[in-house]
């Protein structure tokens, strides 16, 4: 469970960093592309064996890695074109709400169990991550309706592959390298798109963008590392972890944003709030 908690403190921590991107006037993209080649390095340090490109490729799961990397950098992208045209609830929401595909994945793929309670639970989950996720004056554009579409498959895809890799191909052993890669694959591409970005306009990259990038790039790694290790954790279904995942995120940013961020919230996010703690309890005890 201290691998859970910390995965979602970790998530958390990199709302509050983008928001400081905001704050700081931050190149978000330059600093996302430098997040990913520290996370992949900080992979690279906490990995006791021999690191060989050659070995890394014929490994079972380099393909999942590197589907995984893909899926990272495109559901970035996809996620600013989202915030920008329907709202940053709309972004949460479908993000967040993908759970249920991991769900139903590990409810038929691995036989887990759902039993009234724990269905209960899972339910008023996803109703508590609506809630709380809704903010006032919140514009959106329906004529871009299939972003939040995208990105709602996109998330839970993620998910569900990162879930099926570490049951099936990841040795315990080999979760930092497997991390690792997944970060420099979606670091490489990053970097290529940039350069094409180079050749249309001139790019300077500021001494406070590489800083940002660095912090991220360590928090961004631990997220990961700690949610797989949490999944190798055989007293708690997939089902369950990432319901109590997703839904704490949300809730715990929800707060941060109030605490430290001033932001407001409406009654709304007050009952999504308290749903989402019910829920957790639900699922927990079920």
């Amino acid at each position: 469970m201290i691998f859970l908690i910390s995965s979602i403190i970790a998530s958390t921590l990199i709302f509050v960093i983008f928001n400081l991107f905001t704050k700081y006037k931050i190149h978000t993209l330059q600093a996302i592309v430098i997040n990913y080649f520290i996370a992949g390095f900080t992979g690279l340090l906490n990995y006791s064996g021999t690191v060989s490109i050659t070995t890394i490729i014929e490994t079972k799961w380099f393909l999942g890695a590197a589907f995984l990397g893909i899926l990272f950098i495109s559901l970035f992208n996809v996620m600013a074109l989202t915030a920008q045209r329907n709202g940053l609830s709309v972004v949460s929401v479908a993000s967040k709400m993908s759970v249920v595909i991991p769900i139903i994945f590990g409810l038929y793929v691995y036989k887990e169990q759902l039993n009234v309670l724990k269905g209960f639970g899972i339910l008023l989950a996803l109703i508590a991550v609506y809630l709380t996720s809704q903010k006032q004056n919140t514009s959106r554009n329906t004529n871009s309706i299939w972003l939040p579409i995208i990105l709602f498959f996109g998330s839970g895809l993620l998910d569900t592959t990162l879930k099926y890799l570490e049951t099936t191909y990841v040795a315990k052993a080999d979760i930092p390298i497997f991390s690792a890669s997944i970060f420099f694959i979606a670091g490489i591409l990053g970097a290529v798109f940039i350069l094409i970005q180079a050749f249309k306009t001139k790019v300077n990259i500021e001494f406070k963008t590489v800083g940002g990038g660095i912090i991220l790039g360590v928090i961004n790694y631990y997220s990961i590392y700690l949610l797989l290790k949490a999944l190798q954790y055989k007293g708690l279904e997939s089902s369950t972890l990432f319901t109590i995942n997703n839904v704490s995120i949300v809730t715990l940013s929800t707060l941060v944003g109030l605490l430290f961020f001033k932001e407001q919230l409406g009654v709304k996010n007050w009952i999504g709030i308290v749903t989402a703690i019910i829920s957790i309890l639900l699922i927990t005890l079920a």
